[in-house]
């Protein structure tokens, strides 16, 4: 149980590792980063759809749009769906570096699923998935506890 639960904290580390060197090459912040990804992700986002995938506060993810559009990986235009709000796009800049980046990673990791007989991925699966839940609900109380927490 050990050895998994180190290789776990390993393959989140090394996961931090990987974004650390992408926003490094994009020249961004991870709170930066974590923009990019969500509209890149999805294509197209307000910037109210941008803070919610992101789970920053509206003023957290105005300020990275504007960091992001001055730096011209992002471009803010009017959203065809409602003329009324900007719809964010990754510029085509951005994109290639984020696919130049990630793109091997997913295609190697696919070919390393491949080894894996259907029941076994149905197990991978399943940590993977109560893992993530695992995370987000400790991310959730950690951040409920530190707004709780007398300020110093």
């Amino acid at each position: 149980m050990d050895r998994v639960a180190a290789a776990a904290a390993g393959f989140g580390a090394a996961a931090d590792a990987v974004n650390s060197a992408v926003a490094a090459a994009l020249g961004v912040n991870r709170t930066d980063l974590t923009i990019l990804g969500a509209v890149h992700h999805a294509g197209r986002l307000t910037a109210g759809d941008a803070a919610t995938a992101a789970r920053l506060s509206p003023a957290a993810t105005s300020a990275a749009i504007r960091r992001l559009v001055g730096a011209g990986l992002l471009r803010r235009e009017i959203d065809p769906k409602d003329r009324r709000r900007a719809a964010l796009t990754v510029t085509e800049r951005a994109g290639a570096i984020i696919e130049q980046a990630y793109e091997p990673i997913g295609r190697g990791g696919r070919t390393e699923l491949e080894r894996w007989k259907s029941e076994e991925l149905t197990i991978i699966e399943s940590f993977l998935t109560t893992g993530i839940q695992f995370q987000q609900h400790h991310a959730a109380r950690i951040r409920t506890w530190a707004k709780q927490r007398p300020a110093s």
